[in-house]
């Protein structure tokens, strides 16, 4: 009889990279395990021994994405000259990638699982806190632009940075409805002309 179980070629590595892309397309509870054995090319007995449940290949999933969409947002943060530089580079780059024709698309952190059953809130809170370390890591790129003299001292690097995030699960969502990367660029164009007015002195606006 044929064996059953996971095949003796089997390579995790590209098992769970495709694991990925079916979560990334489909969310985490529009993916079934059905969904996963097939797409890995194993069956359930197998899928168990070699990553856990569903939720924890999820999470493993996640941080396979987040190592490799992460590396050029961070190369963006850390190269670019400025802070305004940086920010317009990580938004680029992800109106580029968000429309990507190649892979599914949008963000797999934005759109896999913001509402679902209460059971699952573990998988959400995973994605929240995965999408706050992206805008603390914005956060901290606009207050060394503030230290560094590009953004002006009283600027408040926290309210810039969560709108630019906000900006970019905008971009995912379009990207998801179908919107083009000109599109998404554009985008990004409304975004950056009001960099000047987000980024001014706190300290000099008018009291309403």
């Amino acid at each position: 009889m044929a064996d059953r179980g996971r095949p003796r070629a089997f390579d995790r590595d590209q098992a769970l990279e495709r694991a990925m892309k079916v979560f990334w397309a489909r969310g985490f509870e529009g993916t079934s395990i059905s969904d996963l054995t097939a797409a890995l090319g194993i069956n359930k007995p197998s899928l168990y021994a070699a990553f856990g449940c569903k939720e924890a290949l999820f999470e493993q999933a996640v941080a396979l994405y987040d190592m490799i969409e992460s590396k050029p947002i961070q190369a963006a943060l850390d190269g670019a000259p400025t802070a305004r530089a940086a920010v317009e580079a990580v938004l680029r780059h992800n109106a580029a990638a968000y429309a990507d024709a190649d892979k599914p698309r949008g963000c797999l952190v934005v759109l896999a699982s913001l509402v679902g059953t209460p059971e699952n809130e573990a998988v959400r809170r995973l994605l929240a806190e995965n999408r706050q370390a992206g805008e603390e890591a914005m956060r901290r790129r606009i207050a060394q632009g503030i230290a560094d003299g590009d953004v002006p001292e009283g600027a408040d690097a926290q309210a810039i940075a969560a709108f630019y995030t906000t900006v970019i699960y905008g971009l995912s969502v379009q990207a998801r409805d179908g919107a083009p990367a000109s599109a998404l660029n554009r985008i990004v164009d409304c975004a950056m002309a009001g960099w000047d007015e987000l980024a001014r002195d706190e300290s000099t606006r008018r009291s309403p």
